[in-house]
């Protein structure tokens, strides 16, 4: 739509001190009133450019980090639709899931007993327990409640940071991961998936963290490094009656987990290992308990690791889950889902040779694995099995990357969808997806590559919490009370979304839950990356509003912490690929951790955050939105980025300027109908800082279409710099009206037109303050108007290095002055320049800006000597002499 503008100077309204402070209120209720960052639904796919956001996870608080980030993905959305795209620009919040409930039992003194009843009337404690053994106990319901009232309360207040960021989303789209549409769409595509086969169940071993009391995916684990200690443990041969062989040689094992050898079920070393080929089939007595085990031969088995042999238990890590699959052995798991070794004898210790077998292990049962440790030890000790003391070593231990305690492997019925873990076909599916999205910075796309191939099973999805998206089956009943796993009740489409909990399945009455010939609930909920890897089908209207996601997907653009590449990114190809035989999105952008002044990455656990809202202010000791954007903005994709206040003070300084530069351009007559009128422009000058403008556009152009706004930010303030500091300084004069009407109108014709595009230009970046500027002069919204062109700056042919060599000159005039201590008001009657014959020249074609600007009456010119040092603007090639100032009067 074509704008109607003013051509005369009445419809500029300056204020009488422009300032930062009330920007953001001002704007962000105007943009919201009139609909400016709206989405057009009513629209084809070729004019959209849909963003697939980040939602925060609505736990706490936001920090720093999340304005950078999001941030650098605005730029991105302004940017495109200034190029004249109907950008589809949702923003929602990831509000199920674990860090929800930690939260909520910690905010509230709670802690959820899901064999309670449900309390209507239930007031959570005025003043909550400092110690979670002292929580209140609530029903699963009342629990559910508390983390759906808190997190709406959470996302108030994330929503008021973000729209203080400036963010350009559209917020009648905005979504909870958690609401009856989410939870509707994140069932119907797990049924979806387990209709096509990508979804099962199976009994099997899998990594449990004992604090959170669920299972952990292969994508939630990180490795810290703990102390603990190598014991070596003698394991003899079997005698003929099944006890040990006292007077054989033992094989010696090395373990840092000793407490698991009540769970050993063979020694395993490399077939290639002479020390152990003659035992490969041979049968050795556990220590203590007297269980017979078999030593036998695998490759993963590593020779030059501890002694050579290892003790194969189920389970101590997920190697261990490989040797028990791939050799077949038994089960004789003791770690139970608390963490503790089994209160009650397993059978195997029962049923062993050995005497005192059944009391030595009564002496572990019940303890934590820490104690059970410890406990073992002395009794090993005590046997003569233990070898030495043990060895103080450090080693990676796998962790939740939410939990406190180390993982352990117990074996429970999980739900996995298929990502190419256990299916080489699968796999080369979804590294085939990476090859089909554009990656900035482009190496990112072998961190996805390098996860995919290192996959070593399926993406475990359920999760044994109350707070999230329950898994919509429910099993039958046999008479024996025994549940059909193999032939789930499933609801219709229409039903969704379900809480099997709560609700009977059709055919059945709620008196026939938990009972034999009747039915059970799934008792699990998906895990969050389950749902968060829908979000392009949630905002999309996946399966609900098919003009809409016929419009927006796949989407354009999914911006994200390089961080979790391996969980939220890949778990989306995943999904897409499954359920929609698609690429989620086109194209992908990752941005960088913030690093603290110790160059560390800023989180929560560390402590070293840093609180938006405090330089988000917009009066001290606050920067404001614009120059905090600044800092974020300056930053390229991929890269981490420390916390830079002295940055940010440079786009306080900068958005500033543009205040005090765009006041002091439109005071001198400067209007809109000057714009673009460069056939006013008669001045070399003005000529030539049109085409240096007219370079920089089509690098900003280039550079952006590119997703480098960092480098595109750097080239429009270099020239933004140059233009208010030597060009409007220079044009001063002139630009009143001392030099003729001419002249004045090629000045406001060059002003009007250079600000005009670089608001444009600074305007993905700070919104707050080129919206107000936009204002004064301009009718519309800068955010709506036109990225500029080349076209917009057809100035006719000139020089571009003509303002930095007048500029050079101006700058020795200048330090003459200061030079001789005098003021830069004072008049200089005469002086000698001496300069390459390319400032000589440019200084003649500016010669009445130049000697206005610096005061000067005469300006003797001589070029400089041949062999003077640099070209063009090099200052020692450029000097200002034999300075004669006015005399003053007596």
């Amino acid at each position: 739509m074509t704008i109607p503008e003013s051509s005369t100077h009445d419809t500029v309204h300056l204020p009488a001190k422009p300032a930062l402070e009330g920007l953001k209120d001002k704007w962000d209720s105007r943009w919201q009133s009139e609909g400016t960052y709206a989405f057009d639904p009513d629209t084809t796919r070729e004019a959209v450019y849909s963003i697939d956001t980040p939602p925060p996870t609505a736990s706490g608080s936001l920090h720093v980090g999340h304005v950078f980030s999001y941030t650098q993905t605005d730029v991105i959305a302004r940017y495109q639709r200034m190029t004249g795209k109907n950008v589809f620009y949702p923003l929602g919040w990831d509000d199920n899931g674990l860090p929800t409930e930690r939260r909520v039992q910690n905010y509230y003194g709670v802690t959820c007993d899901p064999q309670l009843p449900y309390d209507p009337d239930f007031t959570p404690p005025a003043k909550p327990a400092r110690n979670a053994r002292d929580f209140v106990k609530v029903s699963r319901q009342n629990f559910i409640e508390l983390c759906l009232t808190l997190s709406a309360e959470d996302e108030k207040v994330f929503e008021d940071l973000f729209r203080t960021v400036g963010l350009s989303v559209d917020w009648k789209y905005t979504y909870r991961t958690i609401d009856d549409s989410s939870r509707a769409l994140s069932q119907r595509a797990f049924l979806d998936d387990l209709a096509s086969g990508n979804a099962y169940s199976q009994d099997a071993p899998t990594m449990w963290d004992v604090t959170f009391g669920t299972a952990v995916a292969q994508a939630e684990l990180e490795d810290r490094e703990k102390e603990g200690a190598y014991h070596r443990v003698n394991f003899y041969p079997a005698a003929g009656d099944g006890t040990a062989d006292l007077n054989a040689e033992p094989i010696v094992i090395l373990t840092s987990r000793p407490e698991l050898i009540p769970a050993v079920v063979a020694l395993v070393a490399h077939p290639d290992d002479e020390r152990y080929r003659p035992h490969f089939g041979t049968t050795v007595v556990s220590p203590l308990f007297g269980v017979a085990v078999e030593v036998r031969s695998h490759e993963l088995a590593k020779s030059d690791k501890g002694t050579g042999i290892a003790m194969v238990c189920t389970f101590g890590d997920l190697t261990d889950v490989t040797w028990w699959r791939e050799l077949d052995l038994p089960t004789r798991a003791v770690i139970t889902r608390d963490g503790r070794l089994a209160r009650e004898t397993p059978a195997w210790i029962a049923d062993s040779p050995k005497a005192d077998a059944a009391e030595l292990y009564g002496r572990l049962a019940g303890k934590t694995t820490f104690s059970a440790r410890k406990e073992i030890v002395d009794l090993l000790r005590e046997s003569g099995d233990l070898i030495g003391e043990p060895e103080p070593i450090t080693h990676p231990v796998p962790f939740y990357e939410k939990g406190d305690k180390p993982l352990e492997v117990v074996t429970s019925r999980q739900w996995y969808i298929r990502n190419g873990g256990r299916s080489a076909q699968l796999r080369e599916e979804l590294l085939a997806r990476g090859r089909e999205v554009e990656w900035y910075p482009g190496y990112m796309r072998s961190r996805y590559e390098n996860w995919v191939e290192g996959l070593n099973g399926d993406w475990l999805v359920s999760r044994q919490r109350y707070f999230g998206v329950a898994i919509p089956l429910w099993y039958s009943l046999d008479a024996d009370g025994t549940p059909d796993y193999e032939n789930p009740i499933v609801p219709a489409p229409e039903q969704l979304p379900v809480d099997p909990q709560a609700q009977a399945p059709a055919g059945y009455e709620e008196a026939q839950r938990d009972q034999p010939g009747g039915f059970t609930a799934d008792p699990d909920v998906l895990d969050t990356w389950a749902t968060s890897s829908l979000t392009p089908q949630l905002v999309t209207g996946w399966k609900r509003d098919e003009d809409l996601n016929a419009c927006t997907f796949p989407m354009d653009l999914r911006p994200q912490g390089h961080d979790i590449i391996r969980t939220w990114l890949f778990s989306t190809m995943v999904r897409a690929n499954s359920l929609c035989d698609s690429v989620p999105w086109r194209r992908t952008a990752l941005s960088g951790w913030i690093l603290d002044p110790d160059r560390k990455k800023m989180s929560k656990s560390k402590g070293n955050v840093v609180v938006p809202s405090d330089i988000l202010a917009e009066s001290k000791p606050g920067f404001g939105p614009d120059a905090v954007r600044y800092w974020a903005a300056s930053a390229k994709f991929g890269a981490d980025t420390a916390y830079d206040t002295a940055q940010m003070q440079i786009g306080r300084r900068l958005a500033m300027k543009l205040l005090n530069a765009s006041k002091f351009a439109l005071a001198q007559g400067v209007h809109s109908g000057l714009v673009g009128r460069t056939d006013l422009v008669t001045e070399s000058l003005d000529a030539s800082v049109l085409a240096q403008l007219r370079t920089v556009v089509e690098e900003c152009g280039t550079r952006m279409a590119d997703y480098d706004g960092a480098h595109a930010l750097r080239l429009a303030e270099s020239f933004f710099w140059d233009f208010t500091d030597d060009y409007v300084e220079l044009v001063k004069d002139r630009a009143y009206g001392a030099r003729g009407e001419a002249g004045q109108l090629s000045a406001h014709a060059t002003l009007a037109t250079a600000l005009d595009v670089l608001l444009r230009l600074f305007a993905p970046f700070m919104p707050f303050v080129t919206e107000e500027v936009w204002s004064w002069w301009r009718t519309g919204s800068v955010h709506r108007a036109a990225w500029p062109t080349t076209g917009d700056v057809s100035a006719p042919e000139a020089e571009e290095g003509l303002l930095p060599r007048v500029a050079a000159v101006l700058g020795e005039v200048r330090k003459a002055k200061t030079e001789a201590k005098a003021s830069q008001k004072t008049r200089i009657e005469s002086a000698v320049l001496t300069a390459p014959a390319a400032v000589l020249a440019a200084f003649e074609a500016a010669r009445g800006d130049l000697l206005a600007a610096g005061r000067v009456e005469a300006l003797t010119t001589a070029e400089a000597a041949a062999g003077a040092s640099g070209e063009g603007t090099d200052a020692e090639a450029v000097t200002v002499t034999d300075v004669v100032f006015e005399a003053k009067a007596e």
